[in-house]
């Protein structure tokens, strides 16, 4: 723990001193390396979403494995729920809350701290929740619209039948529920032969969601177990803002997990890859700029130890994207008792 303390220490005042603008700051072996690690994730996640989204299937159609059936979305995945039991709506209202408290959230801090606050790994991710709560509001509108008016009629016939036949009896609870569990399948339309394919919005918003999915966990993991522990000043005190920042999301972020159904193939995690190398680029062109602090102190380059913090937070984004994609594995076994 010492020696651990001490790295963090060490890092932490590289960071406070280091001129960044000079040109022996960015021409080193360390740059070299780091570069390198980013290239290559960059690169590997590319190919990676032009072998999976790019490529026409239309070829393998016939030979439709498991692994293009996770890859593939429906229309009715996207608004839907995991389960018959549980409505369309309680999703668009969880949505619509979450949607709200973090937009709320969001315009507080940057009224209260300024746009400076995106310059954070952070508020990016916090602002990328808040984009897919938002989006899937949306959806979550035109699904429920589209579920009353495939619903409704089927009620309206369904009592219109028995009127006409002059022997309509109120429905008994058995008989409500029977009815119930007729309709709620339209929600998961799995039980037909004929489900549309989820059109680009869909297609965005579980994109959205699967970025977030290992973001947040990065974001509060980094945060609660090294930033706070080790690399704040002992004078240092968190705010309601701060810790909603770093657990809220993460939570509001599993609920929805828990009642969506959309699916969680693993190599969109690539999307996960590129957004985090987006981030560390765009510190880097600010930095050799400008020489201002560092808003992580590992990701400074004028640390000896610059490439293995680099590779540690680029191997650890698996475990963080890991996370989500085993709680939805422990869903669908649930789900399928």
């Amino acid at each position: 723990m010492g020696l651990l303390t001490g790295l963090f220490d060490h890092t932490r005042l590289l960071a406070m001193t280091a001129d960044t603008t000079l040109p022996s700051y960015w021409l080193n072996w360390r740059f070299l390396l780091c570069a390198i690690w980013i290239f290559v994730a960059i690169v590997f996640s590319a190919l990676v979403i032009w072998r999976y989204e790019g490529r026409n299937k239309s070829r393998n159609r016939q030979r439709v494995d498991e692994r293009e059936a996770e890859v593939c979305l429906y229309e009715d995945e996207v608004w839907g729920t995991c389960s018959k039991l549980v409505h369309p709506i309680w999703l668009l209202a969880y949505r619509i809350g979450a949607f709200s408290a973090l937009l709320a959230l969001l315009l507080a801090d940057i009224i209260t701290n300024g746009v400076g606050k995106f310059y954070f790994y952070t508020e990016w991710t916090f602002t990328l929740v808040t984009i897919y709560f938002g989006l899937g509001s949306s959806v979550s509108i035109q699904g429920c619209l589209r579920y009353y008016h495939q619903v409704k009629p089927e009620q309206d016939c369904y009592n219109r039948t028995d009127a006409e036949g002059g022997s309509y009896i109120p429905p008994t609870l058995g008989e409500n529920s029977d009815m119930l569990s007729h309709t709620v399948s339209l929600n998961h339309q799995s039980e037909t032969n004929h489900r549309t394919a989820a059109s680009v919005q869909g297609y965005a918003l579980q994109i959205v969601f699967q970025m977030c999915s290992g973001a947040v966990v990065l974001t509060d993991s980094i945060f609660w177990l090294m930033i706070y522990p080790f690399l704040t000043a002992k004078d240092y005190r968190i705010n309601y803002l701060i810790v909603c920042k770093h657990s809220l999301n993460a939570v509001l972020l599993l609920g929805d997990a828990s009642l969506n159904s959309l699916r969680f193939p693993f190599f969109r995690m690539a999307y996960f890859v590129l957004w985090t190398g987006i981030f560390v680029i765009f510190q880097w062109i600010i930095h050799a700029c400008v020489s201002i602090r560092w808003p992580y102190p590992f990701l400074d380059l004028s640390s000896p130890y610059a490439p293995l913090w680099y590779l540690a937070i680029g191997l650890l984004l698996f475990p963080c994207f890991g996370i989500f994609s085993l709680v939805f594995w422990i869903k669908r076994r649930f789900l399928s008792r």
